[in-house]
Parts: C-alpha cells; structure tokens; sequence
C-alpha cells in the first residue's frame, strides 16, 4: 500500500516552519534578524559551556587519577565572569534598543487608521478620509459546526478586509469599545493591545503588494477565536482609487439613508430584514430561538425589554449596555436595520407584541427628540 500524497501550497507549509516568519515590513525584518543573532549567541554560549563541562568530567575524573583542586576563590574568574557577560549583554543590546526606537516611532505617517476592538469584531476608520466600517469573520457556520469541509483560510477570513497603501508609513491607533483586544498581524512584525478608554499607537510600511492575514491575540470572550484580521496591501494608485470608491459609497449610503427616513416599512418587509439584521448580528449571544445562554446571555423570549418597553428597547440597540458584552449599533447597522431587528424581536418567538418600529423613530431616539 502506498502512502496518501497530500497536496499542500506554501502558505499551509509556512504554518508548519519552526521558525518566526521573516514578515514583510522593514520591522518585521528586523525583528527576525533580532532573534536569530540572540539564538546564535545563546547557541554558542550553551554550547561552549557544555563541551567545558564535558571536558572537565572526561578529562578530570576519578577513574583517571584527577585530584580536586584546593583553592578558595580566584579575583581573575571572578572578573571574567562578571566582564564577558557585561560585554555581551552590551552587544546585545544596542541593536535590540536601536530597533525598539523604530517600532515606537510612529510619527510623520502618511496614512492613520483607527482601529477598533469589539466583541468580537474590528472597526476601522480612516482618519484622513470619510471612510469606516466594520470587519467580521466570514467563515462560514457550516464549517465551524463540521457540516462543510474546512477552507483553506478557515477562521481567517473576513468580509471587508482592511485595505493600506504600499511603500507608505500607516499609524494605527487601537482602541477597543468593551474588554482588551488585541491586534495582531504576524507579517507586520507587532502587536499591540486594545485597551479600553486608552490609545495605543502602532505603524507599518509594507513593501510589497499581498494579503496578509492575523487575528485578536488576547483571550476577549466566548468567540475570541472568531476575530481575525485581514488586511490587503495596494499600490499607492490602486489605493487612492478604492479610497475615492469608498467615499463615494459611503456618501451615498449616508443620502440614501436620509431618504429613508421619510418612508414607513410595513410589518412583512421589517420582519424580514429584522430576521437577516438578527441572525447576523444577535444570534450567536442570544441564540436563534432568542432563548439567550442563562447566567450568560439575557433571552428575548418573553422578556419585558422586548415585550413592553419599546424606548429601553431601542436605547440598548442603538447606546448597548455599558459594562457587558451587549455592543452599541448606532455605528454598525443603519437606522432602518435598527428598526427592523426591533421590530423583530417584538414579534418574534412568540413575543407578538403587534409594534412596528420606522427608521424615523430610531432617528428620534438617537437625536433625543
């Protein structure tokens, strides 16, 4: 019988290397030339001190005649061992401090995202343009659940990536809107927490064209392991001309969403954006049949948020609940999705509550009118 040849392209051979990745940022290179001088001279210093110690058992034992030597202290090994160390301590770290100053040094860039953790997605806005959104993993459930074969970047995909120019200085500036999150790109060669109510700063300079793929690296809840990053390096034009796009979609997203504003959906066509807008969104806490996780997740089913109190119940959608796991939507979902996940859950499961919410009255809501 002959063994099964599996067919295996060089990004699954690289997870498999024992060594770090050498990255694609300058950073990152030097971070690998970092650990390979330290693991040279660690090699060298092990091994030195092993064949030393070898040569003294070999050479000195009893079987041999060796008799121990009967001194008390010497002041030369005494100033060997304190010496050598020093000096190499030194050398090591002049180039390790050099290449911390670089890292840290996030000014003058050409581009500035900030950059969001939520549970359990990233925001980024570019602060330099009129573009921002949300990036959520789009793996498909199926094969989270083992229904569907696994692909090729599973866990590692998103639906909007995040898009940086090449040869340009980007500054990130991460932040997170609940628990610490951290950002974490292994070809950039850093990463950088997500701290709530503080801004850390971090910069790239990707040098050639690509994908290159990471994930939240600090434990943020039930489905840490569902929030990874994607970020697509382009060319400075192709670059300039996605940003124009984007601006221009955004734009009109925002128009569009005025002119809705003046028109009422009826029961049939909310309930069925709401049940879209839900189970994108709310079912992975709540549950799809709004049962939620008891002691963990709150159930809509029955629930006096859901049934009676329509102002609370739109204030957690649209401001969520300061100290859990329950986000704002005001940002991610527009204010008909928002009308509509509401009118949902007022209906849904039972709850039968007859309400009908307009884009009009989450507009009042979040204006305060």
């Amino acid at each position: 019988m002959t063994a099964p040849v599996f067919a295996e392209t060089s990004d699954h051979i690289e997870q498999y290397q024992l060594n770090m990745t050498k990255g694609v940022t300058d950073i990152s290179a030097g971070v690998y030339d970092m650990h390979m001088l330290m693991f040279i001279i660690c090699v060298v210093i092990g091994a030195g001190v092993f064949i030393a110690m070898f040569i003294s058992m070999y050479f000195h034992r009893k079987s041999r005649g060796a008799k121990p030597a009967n001194f008390h202290e010497s002041v030369k090994v005494e100033i060997a061992w304190t010496v050598i160390p020093f000096v190499i301590l030194v050398f090591m770290a002049v180039p390790a401090m050099n290449l911390l100053i670089d890292m840290e040094d996030a000014s003058e860039p050409d581009v500035s995202i900030l950059v969001t953790g939520s549970q359990w997605k990233w925001h980024y806005k570019y602060m330099d343009n009129d573009v921002e959104y949300y990036s959520k993993m789009a793996t498909q459930a199926e094969q989270i659940s083992g229904k569907l074969p696994k692909g090729e970047n599973y866990l590692l995909e998103v639906d909007r990536p995040l898009i940086i120019p090449t040869g340009q200085k980007v500054r990130f500036l991460i932040t997170s809107d609940d628990v610490i999150h951290s950002w974490w790109v292994p070809d950039f060669g850093f990463k950088q927490d997500a701290n709530p109510g503080f801004i850390n700063d971090a910069w790239t300079k990707v040098n050639e064209p690509g994908i290159y793929r990471g994930q939240c690296a600090e434990l943020c809840g039930k489905d840490h392991g569902f929030m990874p990053i994607v970020v697509i390096a382009k060319e400075p034009a192709e670059y300039d001309k996605w940003i124009a796009e984007q601006q221009a979609i955004q734009q009109k997203a925002k128009a569009e969403e005025q002119r809705l504003l003046a028109m009422n959906m009826t029961m049939d066509e909310a309930m069925d954006l709401g049940g879209k807008v839900y189970n994108a969104n709310c079912a992975a806490c709540h549950m799809p049949n709004g049962e939620g996780l008891p002691g963990v997740f709150p159930s809509l089913k029955g629930s006096q948020i859901a049934t009676t109190d329509q102002p609370k119940h739109i204030d957690i959608l649209v401001n969520g609940v300061t100290g859990t796991a329950m986000q704002a939507y005001a940002k991610q979902l527009t204010m008909s999705e928002i009308a509509a996940v509401v009118t949902y859950e007022r209906n849904a499961w039972g709850n039968d509550t007859g309400d009908l919410v307009q884009a009009k009255d989450i507009n009042s809501a979040m204006n305060g009118q």
